[in-house]
């Protein structure tokens, strides 16, 4: 049994893996690079190279081979400084990721066209396809290589500085040179693109089944907690706490519902104390019986 479930869930990692690389992949070659938009990234200094390359000398460089020589070298370090296991599923999406490129470069034009025509159409589905697409990469804790694995590096020799600042100064290098090459107009809408593309990880990695958390503070904790378990059906935990004023001890009801339950709790909660004292807070995501069931789950 255990070893089929280990078996579902690699099987189930691996698709979110060629999923989210294949949407990264339109992302970039449909939306991102017709426009020249600029986004970070080893396909930023792909669109970058290929516009300078072609103006210049009239060689056109593709993406998918840009990535495949940038990130070489990039592997190769990482292989030496963090070892070929951390590399893990990494190897397998930047390598799909080339040949992708590759594939979605036959989209036909007069769909890729329509992002040269209005850039703003191309930032808002270029950001949000990538970010769902790497949303999905980062779900089956891989990566697509580029800055992510050239700032694992850098932060293996200097220990001290975060990854994500080190990615974010990357990053932001990437798309001044977007800013330099392109112009001012384009790289400000690279950036609204960058900004729904993290925005669209966040959704895809804590979902969308958005819940309340109550904590229920009352001297009519056993009452509510009764209430709540026959009445909404919902789990009840209390949490012992103290009182700092009055130095009693109390219990703190915690309990999770469905957004359309939180009125129907605050009801069913005065309706027992009219002076209880409840927090309700936004949770992004539950996993668990009554809500989303774990991926894999058996």
């Amino acid at each position: 049994m255990e070893t089929l479930k280990r078996k579902y869930n690699t099987l189930f990692e691996y698709a979110l893996l060629v999923t989210g690389t294949l949407l990264l992949a339109i992302a970039v070659t449909v939306f991102l690079e017709p426009s020249e938009l600029v986004t970070g990234g080893v396909s930023g200094i792909g669109i970058i190279i290929r516009s300078v390359t072609v103006g210049r000398f009239g060689v056109d460089v593709p993406l998918w081979l840009t990535n495949i020589i940038l990130n070489i070298p990039l592997f190769i370090l990482g292989a030496k400084t963090r070892g070929l296991a951390f590399l893990g599923r990494t190897l397998f999406s930047t390598i799909l990721f080339s040949p992708a490129l590759f594939l979605t470069s036959y989209i036909p034009r007069y769909i890729t066209a329509l992002s040269e025509i209005d850039l703003l159409l191309a930032a808002v589905f270029g950001g949000a396809v990538s970010g769902a697409g790497l949303g999905l990469v980062f779900r089956a804790a891989a990566t697509t290589g580029g800055t992510d694995l050239a700032a694992s590096v850098i932060v293996y020799y200097k220990q001290h500085i975060s990854i994500s600042k080190v990615m974010f100064i990357l990053d932001s290098c990437i798309i001044a040179a977007g800013f330099f090459v392109f112009g001012a107009s384009k790289a400000m809408y690279a950036i609204i693109a960058v900004y729904i593309s993290s925005n669209v990880i966040n959704v895809t990695l804590e979902g969308l089944s958005f819940a309340k958390a109550a904590f229920i503070i009352s001297d009519k904790h056993d009452e509510i907690s009764e209430s709540i378990l026959t009445g909404l059906k919902r789990g009840v935990t209390a949490l012992r706490g103290m009182g700092m004023y009055t130095k009693t001890n109390k219990d703190v009801i915690l309990c999770v519902v469905s957004k359309k339950e939180i009125v129907e709790l605050k009801e069913l909660v005065y309706e027992i104390d009219a002076k209880a004292f409840v927090i309700v807070a936004d949770v992004r995501e539950v996993l668990g019986e009554g809500f989303v069931e774990r991926p894999g789950a058996m």
